[in-house]
């Protein structure tokens, strides 16, 4: 029997960055870095650049669902990454949808650009908790984006512990909160893991303005990393040093006027094509 070939095939369901540095963008970027094949389902566009965030359009709801039907439906995807959902409608809806997949599910609760610009409506981080987090496979959040899901500030390493067990009880699978933005030389991130299993990631701080859209990349890196078969530690550990190369090797490039993006291409991979019956 002749064998087929098939990509790996990655979905991020997220909103798009004009300025090609987060979101959709980043995302997809990341997926073909790592050999993958990057899909897409639009939840808002933004009008932002370097600078800063203008504007949010939102995607109507039933035009989401119908994007994400017609990729379930004809190619499945190994892992999916979500990114920024602005509505509560809009959590509930994917929510929804994919609550019976048993696909692996990076979730990067979106909700403050690099630019300290807010993403997101307060009602929806009421729908992400109730909805969304219970079925995300790992929950990716910052410093910030804990301590909007958490309820009080987030700004020590103790705190990140203390932050990673509140929002355990809320998703019961696997937690990595980043720690870049703590004033350290080093950057730490901690995985929490089901049965109480903990590990730190570490690594040295890089100093660049180019780091917009690293949240973006980290999580859509994880994703295809899972994708590729990867177990979570691991798929953390490869997204992680991928990231951190493509800051170091981005911070002497200028690109626009403010925080640019990351060198996603420093040392892309080929696509990967695998062979099943």
């Amino acid at each position: 029997m002749k064998m087929k070939k098939k990509y790996v095939p990655v979905l991020s369901i997220a909103g798009s960055d004009s300025s090609g540095g987060a979101g959709i963008q980043a995302d997809l970027k990341s997926f073909s870095a790592l050999g993958c094949y990057g899909m897409t389902v639009l939840t808002a566009t933004t009008a932002q650049n370097t600078k800063g965030v203008r504007g949010i359009h939102g995607i109507p709801v039933g035009h989401i669902i119908d994007q994400l039907d017609a990729i379930l439906d004809d190619i499945p995807p190994k892992a999916i990454k979500i990114g920024m959902l602005d509505r509560p409608e809009v959590v509930e809806a994917l929510a929804n949808r994919l609550k019976n997949f048993s696909i692996p599910i990076v979730f990067d609760p979106v909700m403050v650009a690099t630019s300290g610009d807010r993403l997101i409506q307060e009602e929806t981080i009421a729908s992400i908790k109730e909805y969304l987090m219970p079925i995300a496979t790992l929950l990716t959040p910052n410093l910030d984006e804990a301590a909007l899901l958490c309820g009080f500030e987030v700004n020590s390493f103790d705190l990140m512990k203390k932050a990673g067990k509140k929002l355990f009880d809320l998703n019961n699978q696997a937690i990595l909160i980043k720690g870049g933005h703590l004033d350290n030389e080093v950057i730490q991130d901690l995985l929490i893991l089901k049965h109480g299993e903990s590990f730190v990631f570490e690594n040295s701080k890089i100093t660049s303005k180019n780091v917009h859209g690293t949240g973006c990349s980290l999580s859509s890196a994880i994703a295809a990393e899972l994708a590729k078969g990867e177990v979570l530690q691991e798929a953390v550990l490869k997204a992680r040093n991928y990231i951190f190369q493509a800051i170091l090797l981005g911070r002497s490039v200028q690109i626009g006027h403010g925080n640019g993006p990351l060198n996603h291409f420093f040392n892309p991979q080929k696509q990967i094509i695998n062979e099943v019956e």
